[in-house]
């Protein structure tokens, strides 16, 4: 018999991931992969959310779940309105603005949907967890120079919190996140590094375009005034512009891959780019830690900074980790947690929130 069957849906551009869990406990998952002739006959990402649907249902039931007894139903949140973090119900207005795209059409604004439709049909809530456009920033991280051109807040929010409250778990001394101060820096094909100010991420780069420490694919903040000139050099298209800032950026800009793991291979083995490159990315990310340390300690009431949490998928990186913890490791202790486990953060938000230790918000 289970306690509190959970199911987690997490839509991607070519794939929807589910999984199943029993509180927190996993008992399911599936990397549902789609052709791309089958999205093709939706004109709106949005209009793929009833067929993603029934696969996702068809594949629970050939798991042998009975779908009437999930208590929950919670799904990656998408590219609405900024809110803060937390868990919020899928309603009538959260699903008006996923449809819309208010920030942007994305796979991931069909997770609220999808999840909605599934716990519509078996009277259950709907909900999502963190969003990728969380912000809980104070007025004066905003400022960016310019007033055309404010500082948004796009970032690992949901792998973020969700470490940092598996760190106040199991070192958290009777603390709870929402009780530390912690910089977390998430590591994968962007990289987001927040200072966490009890339970609010107050500031972090903006990680997805062009804002803090370059990625394997992502170039975080260059020279303005070059970027101007390529701009209207003639040379390159606007895309192309676009491209050298997100997808062909840092180590593909470099190196020619996107893999860390080839760039730490590589440097293993004898090649100066690829260590000094590395390096380079070690450097940058140190320097965002060392700026969102300051945030922190700029507050009256922190006298230290709990913690450092380096997670997502380069945290396997031991040459990496280790250069950047020789870094940092003076601000505060460094904890290392690899990977990256969306459906894990899902489940222990859904679970947190049917055990009321987390409480539903409306959108509006």
């Amino acid at each position: 018999m289970y306690k509190e069957l959970i199911l987690a849906i997490n839509p991607g551009s070519t794939s929807t991931k589910i999984a199943v869990f029993d509180g927190e406990e996993k008992l399911f998952d599936k990397n549902i992969k789609h052709q791309a002739e089958d999205l093709k006959q939706f004109a709106h990402i949005a209009d793929q959310y009833a067929f993603r649907k029934e696969l996702v249902l068809a594949e629970v039931a050939q798991a042998g779940f009975n779908i009437k007894e999930f208590k929950i139903v919670i799904g990656r949140g998408g590219l609405t309105k900024a809110t803060q973090g937390g868990i919020w119900a899928v309603n009538d207005a959260m699903i008006e603005d996923l449809k819309k795209g208010v920030q942007g059409q994305h796979a991931c604004n069909l997770g609220g949907l999808i999840a909605h439709e599934i716990a519509q049909e078996i009277g259950v809530e709907a909900v999502i967890a963190d969003p990728g456009i969380t912000d809980e920033r104070e007025e004066i991280a905003k400022v960016s120079g310019h007033p055309l051109m404010p500082r948004n807040s796009i970032f690992h929010c949901l792998n973020q919190k969700a470490i940092a409250r598996r760190y106040a778990r199991e070192h958290g001394e009777g603390k709870k996140y929402e009780e530390l101060n912690l910089v977390v820096v998430h590591l994968g094909g962007g990289i987001s590094v927040g200072a966490h100010y009890k339970g609010k991420v107050i500031d972090v780069n903006q990680a997805l375009d062009g804002d803090g420490p370059f990625s394997p694919e992502r170039s975080g903040s260059v020279p303005m005034t070059k970027l101007i000139s390529l701009c209207f050099s003639g040379q390159y298209t606007e895309q192309q512009i676009r491209k050298m800032i997100v997808g062909e950026g840092g180590f593909v800009a470099y190196l020619g891959t996107n893999d860390a793991l080839t760039v730490e291979i590589a440097a293993k083995e004898g090649d100066e780019k690829a260590a000094f490159i590395q390096s380079a990315m070690a450097y940058q990310v140190a320097k965002e830690v060392g700026a969102q340390a300051t945030v922190l300690h700029g507050k009256p009431d922190v006298k230290k900074i709990d913690a450092i949490l380096l997670t997502g998928g380069i945290a396997y990186g031991k040459p990496f980790i280790k250069e950047l913890t020789d870094r940092i490791d003076y601000l505060a202790p460094v904890y290392v947690y690899p990977g990256e486990d969306e459906m894990g953060a899902l489940a222990m938000n859904a679970s947190m929130y049917l055990n009321k230790e987390l409480e539903c918000q409306i959108y509006e």
